[in-house]
């Protein structure tokens, strides 16, 4: 259970790694992909300093209470890039949908391997 949990961790935790390099190299770009999904462009920047203060949060394990706040904003954070990936139909929901997926996985597998 250690390793799948420590899979699904790492793997959801290298998305949204990417994607918040990717809100600070290529600032201009996302500000488009937000503006074709109907997104304010002024949360990028924010987005991505609160993508990597989740990653830290959920792997040192600290405070629990932030821990669960982490894994809540990153399930929002993907599920609605996933619906609105779905309903612009531009096809490029699979980040959003690989991230759920490992997130649900790190998150039930950590609940029984660790406090």
């Amino acid at each position: 259970m250690k390793i799948v949990y420590w899979i699904a961790t790492v793997a959801m935790c290298g998305i949204m790694l990417f994607s918040a390099q990717m809100y600070f190299r290529n600032t201009e770009m996302v500000k488009g992909f937000f503006e074709n999904l109907d997104y304010p462009t002024y949360i990028v920047i924010p987005l991505a300093i609160a993508k990597i203060l989740g990653i830290i949060a959920i792997l040192s394990n600290k405070v629990n209470w932030i821990k669960e706040w982490a894994y809540a904003g990153f399930f929002f954070d993907m599920a609605l890039a996933f619906t609105a990936h779905q309903v612009k139909d531009d096809g490029q929901g699979l980040f959003a949908t690989l991230g759920l997926i490992f997130l649900i996985i790190s998150y039930a597998s950590g609940k029984k391997i660790r406090p």
